[in-house]
């Protein structure tokens, strides 16, 4: 335990100074409110990042159970991931766009607890939709699948601008490398359990039409989003109690001194125009991190196996390759996240650096284009390379430039810009990800 605390303890980017700090580029930051580690904390920013992310992956892992129920309508079956991508990106970063203007009045914490609450009411629905009303036609359960996406794109919105808005107002990097971290490991975890569903199937009914079988995993994966969000409403009550704690005892403190100070000041409105000239290159960055990263969706939806089927393994069989590419990215993505809790690899003080090298991640493109796409033959003939050398650095990449992105922004701002920052950063990766995913329709018509 001792060695995981010396390695995600991070050295200070800039040396206190009375009254102040630095920032890496030598420019006096106002005021020091940064707060003393702590381990309970951690965790619960972790969770939230698991929640953050998981309830849309359970939309990716619920694929197969959602063909089932549109296999009566060829447009929606063939249409149904698109729609989905396209309401939860649109409704992702609108919500952004109006929450990011919105900062003098507004209440992170509240706008957290919104968004794990809507979270809790949609996928429970999505989880009795499983088990009740399976006689309505396809187009009726799309038009609930499309309002189920929107509200639980909504929450996403409301808890990527909440979260890390609160966070930064904590002044604690490893905090902010929590929630990256839970946001891998929501990635993980269901492709595991894709792959271990798709197993469990004895293979000579493996090809066969189990609907029961799919409605049963559907409604783990809803119920289980819908756990997930609860455990986390409960957590964050329990850090939100405890940090208004702290608070209430540091005005107690200053009121012995002034008793007029003993009301905490009115949250001042940054415009983003200031954060952005600030952050330009951090924000530059983690747009084009997320902008690029979106390729991989579509093509490892596509790429199969160079092993003809008839001779290779179950687990290089379609049905489980594909969710076991994504685990190769996801796992990447993980461990470039985990990396950046590294001291001597941090470059959170060296912002064109990482625009620099979220340029260079383009490279990747043309790599998927050696792979087996659509089983049209690969230039590269070998899973090795595509798992490895193009999932798995692919996503190492993403985790370590998206985070240090992530963490870096509140070394580049004045203490009471810190939330407004952390909202503004949020703000840029979801950008990316809907430019992303909308130039992805390009490669997937490649």
């Amino acid at each position: 335990m001792e060695r995981i605390r010396k390695l995600v303890r991070r050295r200070s980017s800039y040396e206190p100074l009375e009254g102040g700090s630095v920032r890496p580029d030598g420019e006096r930051i106002e005021g020091t409110d940064k707060e003393r580690f702590s381990w309970l904390e951690y965790s619960v920013f972790f969770l939230l990042g698991i929640a953050m992310l998981w309830a849309w992956n359970m939309f990716l892992a619920a694929g197969p159970y959602f063909q089932r129920r549109f296999r009566s309508d060829d447009w929606i079956l063939t249409n149904f991931q698109s729609a989905e991508l396209s309401v939860s990106t649109v409704a992702n970063l609108g919500s952004m766009l109006i929450l990011t203007k919105l900062q003098a009045n507004a209440s992170y914490p509240k706008r957290i607890m919104s968004a794990l609450a809507i979270n809790i009411v949609a996928f429970t629905l999505l989880a009795i939709s499983t088990r009740l009303f399976m006689d309505i036609s396809a187009r009726g359960y799309f038009g609930f699948l499309i309002v189920m996406v929107f509200g639980a794109s909504l929450a996403t919105g409301l808890c990527q601008n909440g979260v890390f808005a609160f966070v930064s107002g904590f002044g604690r990097e490893e905090y902010t490398q929590a929630i990256m971290t839970g946001q891998a490991v929501a990635g993980v975890l269901p492709c595991i359990a894709q792959i271990v569903s798709v197993l469990s199937i004895p293979a000579k009914h493996a090809d066969s039409d189990v609907p029961v079988e799919s409605s049963t995993s559907a409604f783990a994966y809803f119920l289980t989003a819908t756990g997930v969000s609860a455990i986390s409403l409960v957590a964050f009550f329990y850090l939100l109690s405890r940090h208004s704690a702290k608070q209430r005892h540091q005005s107690s403190d200053e009121s012995l001194d002034d008793d007029e100070e003993t009301e905490s000041p009115k949250r001042r409105s940054v415009p983003l125009m200031t954060l952005a000239r600030k952050l330009f290159w951090l924000a530059s960055a983690v747009f084009l991190t997320f902008a690029i990263t979106m390729v991989f969706p579509v093509y490892t939806q596509e790429i199969l196996s160079v092993r003809p089927p008839a001779e290779a393994p179950r687990l290089f069989q379609p049905a489980s390759f594909i969710p076991l590419a994504f685990l190769f990215w996801n796992t990447g993505d993980l461990i470039g996240r985990l990396l950046t809790a590294v001291p001597g690899l941090s470059l959170t003080s060296r912002p064109r650096v990482l625009f620099a090298l979220s340029i260079a991640r383009v490279v990747f493109i043309p790599l998927y284009l050696l792979c087996n796409i659509r089983d049209r033959g690969a230039l590269v003939n070998s899973d090795t390379f595509y798992l490895v050398v193009v999932q798995l650095l692919f996503g190492i990449t993403n985790g370590y430039i998206g985070s240090s992105c992530m963490m870096g922004a509140v070394e580049w701002v004045d203490v009471d810009e810190r939330e407004a920052a952390g909202g503004f950063m949020g703000l840029c990766l979801v950008a990316g990800l809907t430019v992303g995913s909308l130039l992805s329709f390009f490669a997937a018509g490649g």
